[in-house]
């Protein structure tokens, strides 16, 4: 039996309308004659959704029991049973009850496709495995139900189904998303435009890599090698000259005139070590290729029209962009350059541009080489002209009736010594005087076809021709040696001129330091390590590429910075030359990490310098706000044992509840104060167990009046785990504050929620309300919002609140309250295995 094809519709929130749209495809297909029925779909009490059910043929769910409630899922054998063409199956992440078939819905849904039956689900991008880190960060939530990436990407069938956020927030406020009880929350949590921006972003990005996928994984098995202009990929050829930031933007330019076209800036660098480039000038190239929404790329290759081609062809690139050759004149005689070799080889796929800029035919400099060593090709190429050259010459001067005379002879073959020192170095030279000398005398001086010569001129001629063909041969050679050091110093300095540099800015960190190693002598991996004496084990500080050392005995190349500490390099044996500028990079390395661990230093002082000021601030709060309730004690108790002054029994009872109060307010103060010096101190130890929100939230409003609070705390609510004493002081804290700030006759609303994993308690007062600047500061301690009275606290409430609420793994903070006032949202994780009631089912709320 074929198995069966799976069609998503993917969405990048709730209520984008996956759903309808599944819906819609199936009535599309029933109006074909298709056999499809309603496997599962749950409309969420939604109008528009709900009458897209009608007139499809729907299979009755499953019932099951679970801690005394009735749960219904997918009845996955009464599905095959029934064994349609098509089924509908909603919500495929969706963690089904337990007791069921399968733990997951993405696991009946794969029983239907080996029965052969086609299957039609939704899925949200934030319920995508590989996705939950980043969706937490994005939304602070951490979704609990999801799929494997794989199973999605399976899919015969993909189908975004996209809604800007303005559309789908309206879609909220207009109650067709959820009840009205639960807009205000979502709008002002989940679908805040932030977080819906970035899910569709996801979505987008996740679905375009989706089709990268499909697109390459179809070339690669029909064998196609040329470029499919789906999306216009430019590839920018780099140098490391300064013509780089020039070709970058006329590329962004070019870029920006096709939607989705992509920028990659590729450097392709010889497998030999070092080369001409800056690296400086390299590092301005990438910071601006990544600011204007572009990548860069390394690359290892030594002939670099194929590997810029190879790249291209690779990433399925459409367009490369190429600098005029810097190159003079004169140096075109070394081949036609890489412009013009790409664009030779490039073929009808690829088009080719070629930019001008300020350095056309400046010159290029010479590569760096180490020491005098040439290229593989120009030593073949000069033993050629140095061996090969003078053979050729005798043919071509021996068939000639009347030659141009011994002199010119001499001339000829002393050109071709210079040549071969000029292209292969002074061996070839020197091989090149020995075989002329040879030729000339055996061919053209008499007498002819012997080794010896009868004239004394002639002989002094071809002794001077030697001689002369060695004396120019090690001046090119030397002058040869002499420009190649040059260009090493060159790009050595530049090199030491940048590090330099990066010490007096500190923007080197070591990561990127060790990476810039690694490029700049083409190294596999590079590991910083470090031992705290001879005879302790070796650790590592910092790496960079796949497979570091842990010794520096293992390495190819180490290079000791000080008694205790080594950098190792892996990928091949570097010459003693180039040791130097390792030398410079390893030091740098060592003073890298010593900055590192400074600023940590430096962090910690800065935390000893709050403690200090919070100390300080401690002592001005018990010298002023404890001593007043002080006085006013005192003052009542002296007043009542005085002799001299008959109270009255009314009189009495008001001085004693002053000293009440005084008493009271003296023990919330110095309660708060010993709260903080444990959250200071780090002795906050929160004994976790699971308990309902209505145990802990009205035991907290006992320091408030009565009619102060309207409460509202559904039974539904999963269990959090929480401390019960420290959520007390916590909710206690921000009731307080609320009620104090809170306009005479208006009362504060405490609401409790679900939302996915996480359960919300809300405390909205309709007071002056805080600027969105000022909300983080409320929670700093002694602090006091705008001109609230000396009297009314030190400011540690809303201070310890915080601090209790995060040392459970909770999060306190202020929002605005519509229509005026704040709102405090206290977060807390819900029960992990609670599977809420109705529509408060996880797989509800997140789809």
């Amino acid at each position: 039996m074929a198995r069966g094809k799976l069609r998503i519709y993917l969405g990048a929130a709730p209520g984008v309308g996956k759903t309808y749209a599944m819906l819609s495809e199936a009535h599309r297909r029933v109006e074909r004659g298709t056999d499809c029925v309603v496997a599962f779909v749950e409309h969420h009490d939604r109008p528009r959704t709900e009458v897209m059910l009608h007139g499809l043929e729907q299979i009755r769910r499953r019932e099951i029991e679970y801690r005394s409630a009735v749960f219904t899922e997918m009845d996955v054998d009464a599905v095959l049973e029934r064994a349609p063409a098509v089924a509908l199956v909603d919500e495929l992440a969706h963690t089904n009850v337990p007791g069921s078939r399968n733990a997951k819905r993405w696991q009946d849904v794969e029983e239907l496709l080996q029965a052969g039956i086609d299957v039609i689900s939704t899925v949200n991008i934030q319920h995508l495995e590989s996705l939950g880190d980043v969706v937490e960060s994005i939304t602070g939530v951490r979704q609990r139900e999801t799929v494997p990436d794989e199973v999605v990407r399976r899919a015969d069938q993909l189908e975004l189904v996209d809604m800007s956020p303005q559309a789908l927030r309206r879609r909220m406020a207009h109650g067709n998303i959820y009840k009205p009880d639960r807009i205000d929350a979502s709008l002002s949590n989940y679908f805040r435009p932030g977080n819906l921006t970035a899910l569709r972003e996801l979505a987008l990005l996740w679905v375009a890599d989706r089709v990268d996928e499909y697109l390459q994984e179809y070339r690669g098995e029909h064998n196609i090698r040329s470029t499919w202009q789906a999306r216009e990929r430019i590839v920018v050829g780099l140098t490391g000259g300064p013509e780089g930031r020039t070709l970058i933007r006329r590329a962004s330019r070019m870029a920006a005139k096709g939607s989705g076209s992509e920028i990659l800036a590729v450097y392709i660098a010889r497998s030999d070590g070092l080369t001409s480039a800056s690296p400086k000038e390299l590092t301005v190239q990438r910071t601006l290729v990544e600011d204007l929404g572009g990548t860069f790329h390394h690359v290892i290759g030594d002939d670099i029209p194929s590997a810029l081609l190879e790249f291209a062809r690779g990433v399925n690139a459409t367009q490369i962009v190429l600098g005029s050759s810097r190159r003079k004149a004169w140096q075109y005689i070394y081949g036609p350059g890489v412009g013009a070799t790409v664009a030779r080889e490039s073929g009808p796929d690829l088009d080719v541009h070629i930019v001008t800029h300020e350095e056309v035919a400046k010159g290029r400099g010479l590569p760096i080489a180490r020491g005098a060593r040439l290229g593989r090709a120009r030593i073949v190429w000069g033993w050629l002209v140095g061996v090969g050259g003078p053979a050729l010459l005798t043919v071509l001067l021996t068939g000639l009736k009347d030659g141009p005379g011994l002199a010119n002879d001499v001339l000829l073959f002393l050109f071709l010594t210079v040549a071969a020192a000029l292209i292969g170095g002074l061996l070839p030279a020197l091989a090149s005087a020995a075989v002329g000398s040879l030729l000339l005398n055996y061919w053209f001086t008499p007498p002819t076809h012997t080794l010896t010569v009868q004239d004394p001129r002639n002989f002094v001629a071809i002794v001077i021709f030697f001689a002369v063909a060695v004396a120019v041969a090690s001046v090119v050679d030397l002058a040869a040696r002499r420009t190649h050091q040059a260009a090493r110093l060159r790009a050595e300095s530049e090199i030491l001129s940048f590090l330099a540099g990066s010490v007096l800015r500190g923007e080197t960190t070591l990561d990127a330091l060790l990476e810039r190693v690694r490029e700049t002598f083409a190294m596999e991996s590079v590991a910083l390590l470090e031992r705290k004496s001879d005879v302790d084990p070796w650790t590592c500080a910092g790496s960079v590429g796949p497979g570091p050392v842990a010794r520096p005995e293992d390495a190819d190349v180490d290079m000791p910075v000080g008694d205790h500490m080594a950098l190792a390099l892996s990928g091949r044996v570097l010459p003693a030359e180039d040791r130097r500028v390792l030398g410079a990079f390893a030091a740098q390395a060592a003073v890298v990490l010593d900055r590192q661990r400074l600023i940590g230093e430096a962090e910690e002082a800065r935390r000893l310098a709050e403690g200090n000021r919070i100390r300080t601030a401690l002592l001005a709060a018990v010298s002023h706000d404890l001593r007043t309730p002080l006085a006013a004690i005192k003052a009542a108790v002296s007043s009542l044992r005085s002799d001299d002054v008959a109270w009255s029994d009314e009189d009495r009872a008001e001085l004693l509840e002053g000293i009440e109060a005084g008493a009271d307010r003296l023990d919330h103060l110095v309660g708060n104060l010993l709260d903080m010096s444990r959250l200071q101190t780090g002795t906050v130890t929160p004994l976790i167990r699971e308990i309902d929100l209505d145990e802990v939230v009205p035991m907290a409003l006992g320091g408030v009046p009565e009619d102060s609070v309207d409460l509202d705390i559904p039974e539904s609510l999963p269990m959090v785990a929480v401390d019960p004493g420290l959520l007390e002081r916590a909710v206690a804290n921000i009731v307080e504050n609320a009620v104090k700030y809170s306009p005479d006759g208006e009362r504060v609303t405490v609401a409790a929620s679900a939302l996915g994993s996480r359960v919300e308690l809300r405390v909205a007062d309709r007071g002056p309300g805080v600027p969105d600047e000022g909300k983080e500061r409320i929670f700093e301690p002694f602090q006091r919002y705008g001109d609230a009275p000396r009297g009314a606290g030190v400011g540690l409430g809303l201070a310890v609140a915080r601090g209790f609420v995060e040392s459970m793994g909770g999060t306190l903070g202020a929002e605005d309250t519509p229509g005026g006032g704040m709102t405090m949202v206290l977060t807390l994780k819900a029960v992990s295995g609670y599977v809420p009631v109705g529509p408060d089912l996880p797989a509800q709320v997140a789809s």
